[in-house]
């Protein structure tokens, strides 16, 4: 590693995107500074191996990173916060699935945002905290409304996203909000939603998660938001998201 520039950086493992040989992993990382950093993992898939326990999905791990050609490469690592919480459990594997793949489509290399890694990490870690499914499926609607609105998709709660009529009574993804009902016959896939249907939507967006994790629901309405959330996030980051696909097989 002689003459290769190094940075020291805390960073969550959003993903083993890819297999590089037989033991090495590419890994999506969210840093600290809110950048997205590729890196390789040499020898993470060796049984044994001294990274394979510090580069798991949803880990928080202090990382020094050498600069490679087109990647980084991990050097050290330790956990900080491996989210222990979240193992040998399908249901809040699921969710904090669904959080890490949000926020692999939110970040970018080189651009930073600290916001990103500290909703990311609070978001986890609710994750580990939800006493059941309904609050489960709160944070993981709550994340991807919060994670979009910041980066500038905002839904439209309050007036026609078409013609600005304020008496409203569907709701688009495609077309970025509530809609009136005469303007909802030409969108496709506009559902009808009502005044708690839309105060509970900005209830996610502006609440804390501790606040959150304290919201009753039933199933029936949390897996109408989670879906809600899907088509929003899947319409706005132009990409099939299968975490979701698979959390509401469930």
């Amino acid at each position: 590693m002689a003459g290769r520039r190094t940075t020291r950086t805390k960073a969550i493992v959003l993903d083993h995107r890819a297999q590089l040989g037989e033991k090495d992993l590419i890994l999506t990382l969210l840093t600290e500074d809110g950048e997205r950093v590729d890196a390789v993992a040499k020898g993470a898939l060796k049984p044994g191996g001294r990274l394979a326990a510090r580069v798991e999905l949803f880990c928080e791990t202090d990382f020094l990173l050498a600069q490679g050609r087109s990647l980084s490469i991990v050097t050290e690592a330790s956990v900080v916060n491996p989210h222990a919480g979240l193992r040998g459990d399908l249901s809040r594997v699921s969710a904090a699935s669904c959080v890490c793949e949000v926020a692999r489509l939110t970040c970018f290399e080189d651009v930073g945002d600290p916001y990103l890694y500290a909703i990311c990490s609070r978001a986890l870690t609710a994750c580990e905290q939800a006493p059941d499914q309904e609050r489960l499926d709160l944070v993981v609607a709550a994340y991807a409304f919060k994670v979009t609105a910041h980066g500038g998709w905002r839904p439209e709660l309050r007036r026609c996203t078409l013609c600005g009529d304020e008496d409203v009574s569907f709701f688009s993804p495609k077309a970025g909000g509530m809609l009136c009902s005469s303007c909802a016959k030409d969108v496709a896939g506009a559902v009808r939603m009502g005044p708690s249907g839309r105060d509970r939507l900005q209830s996610l967006i502006k609440s804390t998660f501790d606040q959150i994790l304290a919201m009753e629901a039933d199933v029936g309405t949390t897996t109408e938001l989670v879906s809600l959330a899907h088509v929003w996030c899947a319409t706005h980051l132009d990409a099939r998201l299968r975490t979701f696909e698979f959390m509401l097989s469930l």
